[in-house]
């Protein structure tokens, strides 16, 4: 049953300085007294399921769980051609292209949105990247050397389609729903980066799959992904409150997104957040890539494809064991950290195990704890923080939810690849020796504690 103080929490309509977000929550879903079906009960034991929510995120849940499982795949094939066509220096440097080509595509996405309705846009963007991935399998396996391009297409696909199918979820529910539902749809997005990565692993090293064949994988998950979300939107355009149901043919307001955000205290700081989390994380990969890198060519000199085997092999396991932690962390710990902590105090948990992590890497600068801090850092950020990130722009208007979403997810976490970039480059002129960089981001943890303090005295404010 839902108390009545929480019935008031989910209609209440909350207005704070002009220079801030607006919070309009809609009324609750469905009638208190319905039974829970078969899958809610099930669901109820991870998570707090009620009446009428479970077919809704049993398909969130998948759809998360198709595109993890798609990414990894791609980020196993980009990892391959980066660091074989080019170097973890390239790899860093690229980041910068991914930033730039954002900066164009950002407000043209903003502009579309205002055009048609949310199903559209979402399809759209689906079928955009299926087709790119049609090409450069196409090319790819013709010849061409499509690394950089490619490394950049997928840091641009990534944060793009994930950001907008979590402003979807932001979109059909409620602050309070968000806070229950959203840990458990997370637990699809955990699994599928966990099995997708083991699929990686093995279709290169036992089926011997090739890159190009992992995109046109990955192209046929997507198309299944746009249907589940044509299904979803047409659930809930169907049953849900009218206060929902209506935002399924809406057309957004017109506005840049990242106009909102540099108006907005609270959209701004999560945007230096990403910023900065992204830019530690980046740091992180870099010292763990350029070993890599080092390994690959050193075991198997002027023999590409066996380069490309190698390091396809390691990150696949990598990214398995990554995200295995992941899964469980999400399943047994995240599920119930965020409704018991809230979103505030676990806001902290990430930058002091980062703080901790490159402290002791900074002390004992070798490859086994550079791999074993990273797999618990990437673990938390993809499991814990991955759902912070989320339930952040529930309380803000449909606006913000796709526009400066896309933005802040976009641009702001690609700009930070681009300080990581300056900061390699830096690096290599004045000779900077592995554990510099882990001090460094000893001293950007710091600033990430800091910043996440302001954040959540804003969240604080606008929080019914």
């Amino acid at each position: 049953m839902i108390s009545t103080a929480e019935q008031k929490t989910d209609e209440a309509v909350s207005l704070i300085r002009p220079a801030e977000v607006t919070i309009k929550t809609p009324p609750t879903h469905p009638p208190h007294d319905s039974p829970l079906s078969v899958a809610e009960k099930i669901l109820g034991y991870v998570a707090d399921v009620r009446a009428g929510e479970g077919s809704n995120v049993v398909l969130l849940m998948v759809n998360v769980f198709l595109l993890l499982f798609a990414y990894y795949l791609l980020k196993t094939v980009r990892e391959a051609l980066i660091l074989t066509e080019g170097s973890a220096y390239i790899k860093a440097y690229s980041s910068a292209g991914q930033a730039a080509l954002l900066m164009l595509l950002v407000p043209l996405y903003g502009y579309v949105a205002t055009k048609v309705s949310r199903i559209k846009l979402l399809g759209g963007l689906l079928v955009f990247f299926i087709l790119d991935l049609g090409l450069f399998s196409l090319f790819g396996a013709n010849g061409s050397k499509e690394g950089v391009v490619f490394y950049i297409w997928v840091g641009i696909f990534n944060v793009f389609v994930v950001s907008q199918v979590w402003a979807f979820a932001t979109d059909i529910y409620t602050e309070n729903q968000g806070k229950r539902l959203f840990p458990l749809i997370a637990v699809g997005s955990s699994l599928g980066a966990w099995l997708g990565a083991r699929g990686a692993e093995r279709l290169v090293s036992v089926l011997h799959a090739t890159p190009y064949q992992l995109q046109l994988i990955a192209a046929t998950i997507l198309l299944f992904c746009a249907g589940l979300l044509v299904t979803v939107n047409r659930s809930v355009r169907l049953h849900s409150v009218p206060a929902i149901a209506q935002r399924a043919e809406e057309r957004l307001a017109p506005g840049d997104g990242f106009a909102m955000i540099f108006r907005d205290r609270y959209l701004m700081l999560i945007a230096i957040l990403i910023v900065v989390l992204n830019l530690v994380n980046s740091t992180g990969e870099f010292l763990m890539g350029d070993l890599v890198s080092r390994d690959a060519h050193l075991l198997h000199p002027g023999n590409a494809a066996a380069q490309k085997q190698f390091v396809g092999s390691f990150y696949g396991g990598f990214f398995a064991n990554v995200n295995l932690l992941s899964l469980l962390l999400q399943i047994f710990a995240v599920v119930r950290i965020v409704p018991a902590i809230g979103v505030r105090r676990a806001l902290y948990v990430m930058p002091v195990l980062s703080l901790l992590s490159y402290s002791l890497i900074g002390l004992v600068p070798i490859l086994g704890l550079v791999r074993w801090a990273k797999t618990a850092e990437n673990a938390t950020d993809y499991s814990l923080q991955n759902t912070l990130r989320q339930a952040l722009f529930l309380p803000t208007t449909r606006e913000a939810k796709y526009k400066s979403k896309a933005a802040i997810d976009t641009f702001f976490m690609r700009f930070g690849d681009v300080l990581h970039a300056g900061l390699v480059r830096l690096g290599a002129q004045f000779h900077l020796a592995f554990a510099g960089f882990a001090w460094i981001n000893v001293g950007l943890t710091v600033l990430w504690i800091v910043v996440a303090s302001r954040l959540a005295a804003q969240h604080r404010r606008i929080e019914f």
